[in-house]
């Protein structure tokens, strides 16, 4: 038996044999621990403080960051594989939301940093100025503000720096000149100040500098001339004034200048070619330069791109292009080159014929004066789009114009051109949009233009003559053709009818066609305009026009047609406008036009219909129908005063039965009068209707009431300066949702809201505008006067709701948005173009632009609409014309109204729709508009400027290629239309069209 003193000191060595083993385990968990994360955990936990700020990770990149992986085999982390130390952290367009962590600091080893085109807010941490070993540091395109950090000076060897799309404020920091080995320095797109400060000038490692779109100010450092090895130069929209320093100009490596969108002065040295023989692109447009363009950028060979439009340069444009062979570019538009119309003020386009890879030419509006050189057929086959609109080009169109087989878009209207059209234009294979229009051309129309399968021709407003060629119908892709106002003789040619490309409009009107339509017609089942107009046609309307279902608009007025109308008609239930007016018709009013429900305007008048005019649907309104000039009409509303009616079978009285006929004759007319008593006590019953909506379904104030649940706050689905609109569900209307748009009677300006808006919508219908579905103006119970519009309520809510509501959490795609815009477009082309009367809609913006459940958009909110020429609705010019940020320029200065002020404020909001940037947003101050910033993305930078949730990663670089054209492309429409200057805006037929295009495109990715 052992002894106590045994069992003791057996017990203490197990005791230490025990502690012993648990230290051996602890030493090796350390010794596991510390060769998982290196020599110390830094690192390991600077990475797991930047983990804990992320709110928001949509592509979870970040679920590997646990304890099950070693952090050089996280996602996003490259480490040395000496050290095992991370040197760089790589978490570009991750969609991460959240803070940048100021333990980012502690990555000690880290030598690149890259965060871009993520959602970083807050501030830049200053901590990142520890990171002595940082190369590149990427945080552009994140929400970070506030200021740039002064020690970023301790990068020491940070050679790239990005710090693009933030929203970064303040003045470049004065420490940022210690970065002695800084090579590229792009700050653009946030809100700095200060100007650019002449210390910048000392980085003489300066390659690249962008610091577009801040509102920086003051004027171009001449130190900047030390940086001689800079290649790129982008500070564009940037407020700079002045002149350009002579120093700029000595930079010879210079690939790329920009400086466009500025207030700079003074005229380009004449040397500039000479001093800058490395330049590929020259971006100096929108400022005030002045003078003539040097001869010398002749010598810059490498040039790719030129762009000095919207200045003021003028004289001859003397260049000479031949030595330009790499140039794809030239936009000269909106200056003054001004000739004195001698032969050679367009000797200039002698020279362009070695441009061989020449793509674009754009030279309208330039005060070009003279004969346009038949060596306009020797320009590049790669030319697809050019345009010379707007001067006052006059004489023949060359033949060789038909060389340019590259073409795509050709524009020539609106200049002094005659002859005929050259034959020649047949071999435009590849032409989708040709506008001849607003010339003076004449003789026939050539057979040729038949080779193309052209999407849209303009020929209207010169004046041509002959047939117009059957070959058209060999235009297998021809949806929109518009020959009006010429001098066409002969038949409609079948040919063209039998195309069932043609769906959106054929426009023939106002000329001497004679014979009559061709039953073909039917095959245009899908067409939706149709205007014949002021011809010659004659014969019966046949009743194969009756197949052409989809016409929201059928103009026949003006014409010699016969008969009755055709009972076929029946079946033109979307027609919103018909006119028959000015022929020889004759018969009854069918009573199928009482029962269309879209029809807003009938023309009858100047028939000879007779018989009883109805009292229903288009025929309550007589605003909205016309009936004059047909003298054997009888009854209708009592304002047409018509003769009553007589009594059917009032001559077959025989004196046998004259007694019972005068007992029969008494009971019925005591009958009638019982009823008439009834109905008129009824109608006295109910609250009056505006006379200029009687054909609607009629509302009292007592049913809106009901149908909002006494509009109730909770029914409250958006609120205006002139109105507030309300949800609702009116028993007459089969339980569909209604919205209710309430006039603040009170509101200055409210009561001429409302009689605008009726005036609109008295006179128009189309898929693209908000569906009305009656008026009410009337009193409520405390004798208050009532006015209200009801509408087709739209489920989508508007597209101001889509772009910025955070109560939307989905996002409009790319291919929605295009959609949205192209139906925009198209009802904007339908009101300026296509009514019987011009209409100027006024306020276009997102929060008029409502989705029903497809998403298709409709325009809405007719409060400040205008009808042009009529003497109606006519705006003073003192008063408020659309919304701040959308109304165009010159509505400003007293204006009146046009349908070009529409199409600024659709440019804008295109631009809102790519961008997701309203045009009030803060950043735009100090000169910086909505339209610079998406001017100066143009051509390669539009990426960069498209709202993230609008872009979306293909599969392929083709693909994305693709997109990218398909997105600069959309950016040009919005820019386009939103220039200053009117006239120079887009047409918005070509809007239409070019982003139909856009669209065709994207829907084949």
């Amino acid at each position: 038996m052992k002894s106590p003193q045994a069992i003791i000191h057996l017990s203490s060595s197990s005791l230490i044999s025990f502690l012993f083993y648990g230290l051996a385990i602890t030493c090796l968990t350390s010794a596991a621990i510390s060769a998982s994360y290196g020599s110390n955990e830094t690192d390991y936990h600077a990475l797991l403080s930047f983990k804990s700020m992320i709110t928001h990770d949509p592509y979870k990149v970040l679920t590997s960051w646990n304890h099950s992986f070693h952090f050089c085999d996280w996602s996003g982390i490259s480490c040395g594989k000496r050290h095992k130390r991370v040197t760089v952290l790589w978490l570009q367009s991750q969609g991460l939301e959240g803070s940048l962590s100021p333990h980012v600091g502690n990555l000690s080893f880290l030598r690149e940093l890259y965060l871009r085109n993520n959602s970083f807010k807050g501030t830049i941490p200053h901590e990142l100025g520890r990171l002595s070993r940082l190369r590149y540091l990427y945080l552009n395109r994140n929400k970070f503000s506030g200021v740039i950090p002064t020690n970023l000076s301790g990068c020491s060897n940070l050679e790239d720096l990005w710090l693009s799309r933030n929203k970064l404020a303040g003045s470049i920091p004065k420490e940022m000149n210690l970065l002695s080995k800084l090579t590229r320095l792009v700050i653009n797109d946030n809100k700095l100040t200060g100007g650019i400060p002449p210390f910048l000038g000392n980085i003489t490692s300066m390659e690249g500098f962008s610091a577009a779109r801040n509102p920086l100010g003051g004027s171009i450092p001449d130190t900047l001339g030390l940086w001689k090895s800079l290649t790129e130069f982008d500070s564009g929209e940037c407020n700079l004034y002045g002149s350009i320093p002579h120093s700029i100009f000595n930079l010879s490596l210079l690939v790329n200048l920009s400086l466009a969108v500025n207030h700079l002065t003074g005229s380009l040295p004449s040397e500039i070619g000479n001093q800058l023989p490395n330049l590929e692109g020259l971006q100096l447009r929108d400022n005030h330069l002045t003078g003539v363009l040097p001869l010398s950028i002749s010598n810059c060979s490498k040039l790719g791109y030129f762009e000095i439009s919207n200045n003021s340069f003028s004289g001859k444009l003397e260049i000479d292009f031949s030595k330009l062979r790499d140039i794809y570019l030239i936009r000269l538009q909106n200056n003054n080159f001004h000739g004195r119309g001698e032969a050679d003020d367009l000797r200039f386009i002698d020279s362009l014929k070695n441009c061989t890879r020449l793509v674009r030419l754009e030279l309208y509006n330039c005060n070009l004066i003279g004969v346009l050189p038949i060596s306009i057929g020797n320009l590049s086959d790669q030319l697809s789009y050019l345009t010379l609109e707007d001067n006052q080009l006059f004489g023949n169109l060359p033949s060789g114009i038909g060389s340019l087989v590259g073409l795509t878009t050709l524009g020539l209207g609106h200049n002094l051109f005659k002859g005929n059209i050259p034959t020649t234009i047949g071999k435009l294979q590849k032409i989708q949009a040709l506008s001849l229009s607003g010339n003076q051309f004449s003789g026939p129309i050539p057979d040729a233009i038949g080779n193309l399968s052209l999407l849209t021709l303009y020929l209207d407003s010169n004046k041509l003559e002959g047939h117009i060629p059957s070959s058209l119908g060999n235009c297998t892709n021809l949806n929109e053709l518009y020959l009006a106002d010429n001098r066409l003789t002969g038949k409609i040619p079948k040919q063209i009818l039998q195309l069932p490309s043609l769906t959106i409009f054929l426009d023939i009107s106002y000329n001497n066609l004679s014979g009559s339509i061709p039953s073909e017609i039917k095959v245009l089942k899908m067409l939706s305009g149709l205007d014949l107009s002021y011809n010659n046609l004659s014969g019966t309307i046949p009743s194969s026009l009756g197949e052409c279902s989809s016409l929201t608009m059928l103009l026949l007025e003006g014409n010699l047609f016969q008969g009755i109308i055709p009972s076929s008609f029946i079946s033109l239930r979307a027609l919103e406008v018909l006119d028959i007016s000015q022929n020889n018709l004759s018969g009854i009013i069918p009573q199928f036009l009482e029962k269309w429900k879209y029809l807003e305007y009938l023309n009858l008048s100047f028939n000879d219909f007779e018989g009883e005019v109805p009292v229903v649907g288009v025929f309550a309104n007589t605003s909205a129908f016309s009936v004059l000039g047909n003298d054997r009409l009888c009854g209708g509303l009592v304002t047409l005063k018509l003769p009553k009616c007589k009594e059917a079978g009032s001559k077959k009285k025989r004196f046998p039965f004259f007694i019972l006929v005068i007992v029969i004759a008494s009971t019925l007319l005591i009958v009638l009068c019982c009823v008439y008593l009834l109905c008129k006590k009824k109608r006295n019953s109910q609250p009056s209707q505006s006379s200029g909506n009687e054909r609607f379904l009629k509302v009292s104030y007592n049913q809106l009431l009901k149908a909002t649940d006494g509009f109730s706050t909770t029914n409250l689905i958006g609120e205006g300066g002139h109105s507030s609109v309300y949800k609702g569900i009116l028993d007459s209307n089969d339980d569909k949702s209604i919205a209710v748009k309430v006039l603040h009677l009170q509101s200055r300006g409210a009561h001429k809201s409302f009689i605008a808006e009726c005036e609109a919508w008295r006179n128009i219908r189309h898929r693209n505008l908000l569906k009305i579905i009656t008026s009410c103006s009337s009193t409520d119970f405390q004798g208050n006067d009532f006015k209200a519009l009801v509408y087709e309520f739209m489920p989508n809510g508007s597209v101001h709701d889509w772009l910025h509501s955070s109560a939307y959490t989905s996002k409009l795609s790319l291919l929605q948005r295009i959609n949205i815009l192209r139906d925009i477009a198209t009802a904007l082309d339908y009101l300026h173009n296509r009514c019987q009367t011009t209409i100027v809609h006024g306020d276009l913006k997102p929060s008029n632009i409502l989705l029903d459940d497809d998403m298709v958009a409709h325009v809405g909110d007719f409060g400040l609409a205008r009808l042009l020429g009529t003497g109606l609705n006519q705006n003073s010019s003192t008063g408020v014309k659309g919304t701040i940020g959308y109304a165009p320029p010159e509505y400003g200065i007293g204006s009146e109204m046009t349908s070009c002020g529409d199409v600024y404020s659709f440019g804008i909001l295109l631009l809102e729709v790519m961008t997701g940037k309203k045009p009030t947003d803060g950043m735009f101050n100090d000169g910086l508009s909505l339209h610079k910033f998406a001017y100066m993305a143009l051509p390669d930078q539009v990426v960069d400027v498209i709202d993230n949730d609008a872009i979306v990663l293909q599969s392929t670089e083709a693909n994305a290629k693709k997109v990218e054209e398909c997105l600069a492309a959309t950016i040009k429409i919005g820019v386009s239309c939103s220039v200053d200057s009117p006239p120079q805006r887009m047409k918005i037929e070509i809007v239409v069209n070019e982003l139909q295009r856009i669209l065709d495109v994207l829907q084949n990715i």
